[in-house]
């Protein structure tokens, strides 16, 4: 199967960090106060872009990171391309700045909803592709049928 010219699974990806952009801005909004018994569990990558995060939480977890908003936290900020939340560790509180794209889960147990991120890699370069065919100068003309009407066949099969 051929692969796509249109990143569909960067597009889902990105929409549904949005989600947990959306919840959090919720919980801001309704006064920083969880409701009922909602509870968060948020991972994300310490060494992404953007993150951050305390040194001796970074020696601590050098790669990824589970953080908890339940109970003791304070100052959940957010914005369009992340969150900044305090915390206490050890009893020493910490600002943590995450953006969303370094995100790989948000688990919300009390509900039991979950989602998980692929992880976005920083200096990673896009995919070589191969070019069109169909752009190509002199590219040969669309199939078309008797009546004059295109014929395009698509398939939404996800390669795994």
């Amino acid at each position: 199967m051929p692969d796509s010219l249109i990143p569909y699974d960067e597009i889902v990806q990105e929409a549904l960090r949005a989600v947990v952009g959306r919840v959090l801005g919720q919980i801001v909004d309704g006064g920083g106060m969880l409701p009922g018994d909602h509870h968060f569990y948020i991972t994300f990558k310490t060494g992404a872009p953007g993150v951050s995060i305390p040194a001796h939480l970074r020696e601590r977890f050098p790669d990824e990171m589970t953080i908890v908003l339940q109970n003791k936290f304070w100052d959940l900020g957010v914005n369009e391309t992340g969150f900044t939340v305090g915390l206490s560790f050890n009893q020493l509180p910490a600002k943590l700045d995450i953006p969303f794209a370094a995100i790989t889960a948000f688990v919300d147990p009390a509900v039991d909803f979950g989602l998980q991120f692929q992880a976005v890699q920083a200096d990673a370069a896009p995919e070589a592709h191969e070019a069109a065919e169909n752009d190509a100068p002199g590219a040969a003309p669309a199939v078309t049928s008797d009546d004059g009407s295109n014929v395009v066949t698509v398939d939404f099969g996800r390669k795994k």
